[in-house]
């Protein structure tokens, strides 16, 4: 998966700064959704695996799994 390939490629400080992103956006989406105005409501299915994603590839830097390119 491309997506996975481009997270293992990053270091702790870029994924902690993905993340943050990540949470912004669904927290947008789930504003969206309430009032109702959200275009593809799928988006927040994808943005909550995204954020499950880059939190396990954070957890392997913390315990050694993964190393850091930086």
């Amino acid at each position: 998966m491309k997506k996975t390939e481009e997270l293992k490629g990053m270091t702790l400080e870029e994924l902690q700064g993905r993340l943050a992103e990540a949470k912004e956006e669904y927290e947008n989406l789930l504003l969206q959704k309430a009032t109702h105005e959200i275009s593809n409501p799928m988006r927040i299915r994808i943005v909550r695996r995204e954020i499950a994603r880059i939190k396990t590839f954070i957890r392997q830097h913390e315990l050694g799994i993964q190393k850091s390119n930086g």
